[in-house]
C-alpha cells in the first residue's frame, strides 16, 4: 500500500454505513438543524450551534461594525465553500480516490444599498446574492476526468449549493418580552 503525504481522509466505513442507511431508509436523512444567534452589542452577534464554541459574526467598519469577524454574507459564502469541500471529500472517498488538496474560493455579487431595510428600498429590489462564483482546486491520485466527476457530483448534491440555487421558505415568529 502506498502512503500519500498530506492525504485528506475521512472514515470510509462510516461513510458507507451512512450511505447504506440512507438508501435503506431515506427518512434517516431528514434532520432539523438548529442554531441560536444572540446580539452581543452593536452589530456583533454570537451564534450557538450544538455544544460547540460560539461563532462570532459581525460587520466591517464600512458597515458600522468593529471588524472582529466575518459578516453574515461572508459567513454564508464560508458555509457554501465548506459544504462543497465536504462533498468533494465524501465523493472522493466513496470512489477510493485520495485527495491531497481541496480549496474552494468563493465570491459573490450583492447589493447592500437597502441597508437592512432602512436605505434604498424600491419595490422590486433584488436582495441577497445575485451571482456567486466558486473556483475549486483539487489534487489527488486520480485523473482529471475523475476529479471533474467528483467535483460535479459534490456540486449537484450539496445542500448549501442547492439552498443558494432555490429559495427556502423562511418563517419568523416574534416573541415580545
Amino acid at each position: 500500500m502506498t502512503t500519500i503525504n498530506n492525504a485528506l481522509v475521512i472514515d470510509a466505513e462510516g461513510l458507507d454505513k451512512l450511505s447504506c442507511n440512507a438508501k435503506a431508509d431515506p427518512s434517516t436523512g431528514k434532520k432539523v438543524v438548529r442554531a441560536k444567534t444572540v446580539c452581543e452589542s452593536g452589530f456583533r452577534n454570537v451564534t450557538y450551534v450544538r455544544d460547540l464554541a460560539p461563532l462570532l459574526v459581525g460587520e466591517p467598519p464600512a458597515l458600522l461594525g468593529d471588524d472582529a469577524a466575518p459578516n453574515p454574507s461572508e459567513t454564508a459564502l464560508a458555509a457554501l465553500g465548506s459544504c462543497i469541500s465536504v462533498g468533494m471529500l465524501a465523493n472522493a472517498t466513496h470512489r477510493g480516490v485520495t485527495l491531497t488538496k481541496i480549496e474552494v474560493e468563493m465570491e459573490g455579487d450583492i447589493d447592500i444599498s437597502a441597508v437592512w431595510g432602512v436605505g434604498d428600498i424600491p419595490e422590486g429590489k433584488v436582495l441577497g446574492f445575485t451571482d456567486v462564483r466558486c473556483k475549486v482546486t483539487l489534487a489527488g491520485d486520480a485523473d482529471a476526468t475523475t476529479l471533474q466527476e467528483i467535483h460535479d457530483n459534490a456540486i449537484a448534491w450539496s445542500p448549501v449549493v442547492n439552498t443558494f440555487r432555490r429559495p427556502a421558505a423562511v418563517g419568523s415568529t416574534l416573541v415580545v418580552e
